[in-house]
């Protein structure tokens, strides 16, 4: 995990195509766009939690795992990234939110499975 702390101590975010790789590693994927954007189409297996809400539901997230932190183009991730950073978790910005996240061919669906968009 050295590398982990490497990771976090040099870099304030990463592109769609690590993320991936660190959720597949066991991460979350916290998705902080609003619901009407979520429904419209989200990563599979993120979590949603508007940015709005985050500060009254960090009880929610898992402290013994890495968060990505996503929206749809960055701005909201990143300061949701800094205040998961400030509570104590390990947290990373997708940099490019989900469109560079669907830009590079990953996955975007509904809640019902369907093929999504990102809006």
């Amino acid at each position: 995990m050295g590398w982990l702390r490497t990771l976090f101590g040099t870099r304030k975010g990463i592109g769609p195509r690590e993320a991936d790789g660190l959720i597949r590693s066991g991460a979350l994927l916290l998705d902080v766009r609003e619901p009407a954007e979520w429904r419209a189409g989200h990563a599979p297996g993120a979590r949603h939690i508007p940015l709005g809400e985050l500060e009254g539901r960090l009880g929610e997230l898992p402290r013994d795992q890495t968060v990505v932190v996503v929206c749809r183009s960055g701005g909201r991730s990143a300061r949701a990234t800094a205040v998961l950073t400030r509570s104590g978790f390990q947290a990373l910005n997708l940099n490019g939110g989900m469109g560079a996240w669907a830009s590079v061919g990953l996955a975007v669906q509904t809640d019902d499975g369907q093929a999504g968009t990102v809006v």
